[in-house]
C-alpha cells in the first residue's frame, strides 16, 4: 500500500505476480484441491486474487460465455455472434446469492433458477433443466454451484452437478464464498467432492480465514479462456516477458490492482495451516453448542440443519 504497486502485469511489478502465484499455491494445497487448478502442477491451470466472489462468478461466466461462442461458431459458422448470445442459458439454485443473478445481468445472459431440494441443487433437477432448454433449442453454457448458501449453509451436489456438466459440455463454477475455508479441515472436504469435475473455483479468505477485505481467492482449470475474452494489448502494456508468466489484468475486470498476494502472505506466515484451522473448529463447535441449546430450549426450533458457523433458528 505505501508504494502504491499497480500490479497489473509482471513487469509492471514481478514481486506482487509471483508472489501471488505462489501463495495461490500454497492455498490451493491446504484445500487440496485437485492439482489441474495449481501453477505448480505445470498444466494450464491456476489461480488469481479478485476482489470479492462476485467478480469471481462475472469472471467464469465470461470465460464460459467465450468458449461457447467459439465451439457455437465452429458448428454453425452461419450464425452471428448476435444469435448465439440470445441462444445462451446458464443455471444455478434457487438458493445461490443474488451476485449469480446479477452475473447474468451484467454479462447479458438468460440465467435459469433451478429448485432446489431441502436447500440444495441436485444432479437430477439441473439435467432436467437443461434437457428441456436443448429441446427448446437453446444453449446451455454455464452453472453455479454453491458450497455454503447465503441463507442456510446448504451444500448443493457437487459430485451430481459435475457430472451432468461435464456430459453437457457446461461450464461449471463453484462458489463456496464463505464456506470454502473450512476446506482447509480436512473433516470438511466431502463437501468439496467432484471438485475434478468443475471448471472453476472461488472463496474468499476475506470471510472466514482472517485476511482482511479484499481478498477472493479464484481458480481456473484453463484460465486461456478468460484471458483470451479480456485480452487488449496496447503497445504501451507490452512487454518482453509475455507469455512466460501471467499478466494478471487479463485474469480479472479492472486494469490496476494491489499487492494482495502479500497480506495472505502474512497471514498464513503468522498463524500457520494448524492454528487456521483451530480457527475454523472453534467456530463450527460455537454453532453446534448453540444449535444444541436450542434442541433443547422447547421454546426455540431449528429451521435448518447447523451447517458450519452458521445457526439458523426461531423463537
Amino acid at each position: 500500500g505505501a508504494i502504491a504497486c499497480i500490479g497489473f502485469t509482471w513487469i509492471a511489478s514481478p514481486a506482487c505476480t509471483e508472489l501471488e502465484v505462489a501463495m495461490m499455491d500454497w492455498l490451493g494445497k491446504m484445500l487440496d484441491l485437485p492439482s489441474d487448478f495449481l501453477a505448480s502442477s505445470g498444466g494450464k491451470g491456476g489461480g488469481v486474487i479478485q476482489g470479492t466472489a462476485s467478480e469471481s462468478t462475472l469472471v467464469a461466466l465470461l470465460g464460459a460465455k467465450a468458449k461457447k461462442l467459439q465451439e457455437v461458431k465452429a458448428k454453425h459458422p452461419e450464425w452471428d455472434e448476435h444469435t448465439i448470445i440470445g441462444k445462451l442459458v446458464g443455471y444455478c439454485s434457487d438458493q445461490a446469492h443474488s451476485s449469480v443473478e446479477r452475473a447474468g445481468l451484467l454479462g447479458g445472459i438468460k440465467l435459469r433458477s433451478v429448485k432446489s431440494e431441502n436447500n440444495r441443487l441436485r444432479g437430477d433437477a439441473l439435467e432436467k433443466a437443461i434437457e428441456k432448454d436443448l429441446a427448446d433449442g437453446l444453449i446451455p453454457f454455464y452453472a453455479v454451484v454453491t458450497l455454503g448458501t447465503t441463507n442456510s449453509c446448504a451444500f448443493d451436489r457437487l459430485d451430481e452437478c459435475g457430472v451432468v456438466g461435464n456430459k453437457h459440455n457446461v461450464w461449471i463454477h463453484v462458489d463456496a464464498a464463505y464456506a470454502g475455508s473450512a476446506f482447509i479441515c480436512p473433516e470438511y472436504r466431502h463437501y468439496m467432492k467432484g471438485m475434478e469435475r468443475a471448471d472453476s473455483f472461488n472463496f474468499n479468505p476475506h470471510k472466514w480465514m482472517l485476511v482482511n477485505f479484499d481478498c477472493s481467492a479464484m481458480w481456473l482449470k484453463d484460465p486461456s479462456w478468460v484471458v483470451n475474452a479480456f485480452n487488449v494489448d496496447p503497445l504501451y502494456l507490452k512487454h518482453d516477458m509475455q507469455g512466460s508468466a501471467p499478466d494478471y489484468r487479463h485474469w480479472q475486470i479492472p486494469l490496476g490492482r494491489r499487492f494482495r498476494a502479500l497480506k495472505l502472505w502474512f497471514v498464513l506466515r503468522l498463524y500457520g495451516v494448524e492454528n487456521l484451522q483451530a480457527h475454523i473448529r472453534r467456530h463450527c463447535n460455537f454453532a453446534k453448542q448453540f444449535g444444541d441449546l436450542c434442541v433443547a430450549d422447547s421454546r426455540f426450533e431449528l429451521a435448518a440443519e447447523v451447517n458450519m458457523g452458521l445457526v439458523c433458528f426461531r423463537l
